[in-house]
């Protein structure tokens, strides 16, 4: 009998280890595997998991945008602006530019560079509001998102922007190399560039500086406002990437995609394990939660779930990883006692 309880207290402990070393994030991988491979004999296909990395891209370069600005302990919800408004210059751009011959890549690199500017501006106001008018994340980005909403749709009356050269789409939505979208490999060089940016770089360390002290960042002779105002920045033009690649796949610029992002990049976060109080969070982990939230998002779609529920699902998921977190890092500081 000692020795069974023995086992269970070992098991619970090496279970516990588990949570505190790698979050919720396998244990959410791991039940939705198990779930949706009996609900469904084409989940685990090459075909569906090819569909799915595919799918993620845009999400994954969103949450690592997001995970930029979370680990100076701020937020932005300006992201799903920042694509439509991203989508609209650049195609814009591409369409007064192009003559309709050729393959028009002199107006599909200004068309990319404009939207990009477009985008660096965004994250710029929003960076100075936060850094230097000391206005909250949350309510600077919020109003954000209300002012370019309303400006992309005044610009283009809600009506979506056709016309950009076939070779931008062609490339760049729907190419391939080496049998692998083109949209995975741009999404794979940003990830390496983000983790060697994060990880090994002195403006990442005092990213992780500023979300985790502000204060006493501040007293080491960090210039906070200037780093906070360079994290809104990069974040936006990721985000801009982002928009350009759902922009060639869709064929046109949208002055309404980008709704869902900030709720789903936050949870792709926050399922990965990125701290909403900053200064915490890895790439590699909010790759595996962004990837995560599609590969839900393809289970329920393979079982059928209406994209009304998924919403749902998504949100409970969001609270559960939130909550999870702040247990994760109770239990840790006790580890550390």
């Amino acid at each position: 009998m000692n020795n069974l309880f023995n086992q269970s207290e070992d098991i619970k402990q090496y279970l516990s280890s588990i949570f505190i070393k790698a979050g919720v994030l396998p244990w959410f991988l791991g039940i939705a595997l198990i779930v949706f491979s009996f609900a469904s004999s084409n989940f685990l296909t090459p075909t569906n998991l090819v569909a799915v990395a595919r799918h993620s891209t845009d999400l994954i370069l969103v949450a690592m945008a997001q995970m930029i600005v979370m680990l100076t302990a701020g937020l932005d919800f300006s992201v799903g602006v920042v694509l439509a408004m991203t989508s609209v210059v650049a195609s814009m751009t591409m369409v007064a530019l192009w003559s309709g011959y050729g393959s028009g890549w002199e107006a599909i690199a200004i068309g990319c560079l404009s939207g990009l500017f477009v985008a660096a501006c965004i994250g710029f106001v929003n960076g100075i509001g936060v850094a230097f008018f000391r206005v909250p994340p949350f309510i600077m980005t919020l109003g954000m998102s209300s002012i370019i909403f309303g400006m992309a749709l005044t610009i283009t009356g809600g009506i979506p922007v056709y016309g950009a050269p076939e070779s931008f789409t062609n490339i760049f939505g729907y190419g391939t190399f080496l049998g692998v979208s083109i949209t995975i490999w741009i999404t794979l060089l940003c990830i390496a560039l983000i983790f060697i940016f994060i990880n090994l770089t002195k403006m990442g360390r005092y990213f992780y500086a500023i979300g985790g002290n502000l204060r006493a960042a501040e007293l080491s002779g960090i210039n906070t406002r200037i780093y906070i105002v360079g994290a809104y920045v990069l974040s936006a033009l990721v985000t801009g990437i982002a928009a350009l690649l759902i922009t060639a796949r869709l064929e046109t610029g949208e002055p309404n995609i980008g709704a869902n992002y900030p709720l789903l990049s936050i949870a792709a976060c926050a399922i990965g394990g990125v701290s909403l109080l900053g200064g915490v969070g890895r790439v590699q982990n909010v790759v595996l939660g962004a990837f995560f939230i599609v590969l839900i998002q393809n289970g329920m779609n393979l079982m059928r779930v209406g994209s009304y529920l998924q919403m749902v699902v998504i949100g409970v998921l969001l609270i559960v990883a939130i909550s999870a977190e702040y247990f994760r890092q109770q239990m840790l500081s006790r580890a550390k006692k």
